[in-house]
């Protein structure tokens, strides 16, 4: 009898009169079918969702390991731009005055209306406005003079050392005046660095 005959002739109900090789044959199907089930179920499954997370992770640490390689390429260029920015700053941070430097470029402001040929009606710093990491000194200013006169002051005042800059313009004719007398009020800031202050 050949092996096809044999399998043929086994009775399913009747295991255990098999032949001892289909036996052994069908415990090893067994043991391979539980073996394969047993390990999806309790170790490939459980190892699924970690090696999903492990991916995850790899992909979020291949990016920043590359936008960290792209800077430290360019550190050298950043270190140089820094110290481009600190010199800037420095040079911005010394038109600005202090405390104690106010007082004279209130009078610097105010003479140079006054060697511009104007005529000063109205000089009137307000209290200070404090912002982030600075503060703005307003002031208002009345002067009187001609339209060259007028032009030679806004010239003098952004000629100044200090950072001083000119808001609200406005310029109107001087009432029963000649046509070339004019009137030009405006708020003029200039600006403060906070220092610590304690």
């Amino acid at each position: 009898m050949n092996i096809v005959e044999q399998l043929q002739s086994l009775d399913t109900n009747d295991i255990g009169r098999w032949p001892l090789m289909f036996r052994a044959v069908l415990i090893v199907i067994i043991f391979v079918a539980v073996s394969a089930g047993g390990s999806y179920y309790f170790v490939y499954r459980a190892k699924a969702t970690l090696l999903k997370n492990a991916e995850a992770k790899e992909i979020t640490l291949k990016d920043t390991f590359q936008i960290k390689q792209q800077r430290a390429a360019n550190l050298d260029a950043y270190k140089e731009q820094l110290k481009e920015m600190e010199v800037t700053f420095g040079a911005m941070l010394r038109q600005l005055p202090s405390r104690t430097e106010v007082p004279s470029l209130l009078v610097d402001i105010s003479q140079t209306g006054l060697a511009a040929g104007l005529e000063e009606r109205l000089f009137q710093p307000s209290d200070e406005i404090k912002k982030d990491f600075y503060a703005e000194l307003p002031i208002k200013i009345r002067l009187q003079g001609s339209y060259h006169d007028l032009a030679l002051f806004v010239s003098g005042i952004a000629a100044l050392p200090r950072i001083v800059t000119l808001h609200d313009v406005m310029i109107q004719p001087e009432q029963n005046a000649a046509a070339d007398n004019l009137v030009l009020d405006v708020i003029a800031k200039t600006y403060r660095y906070l220092e610590e202050e304690s």
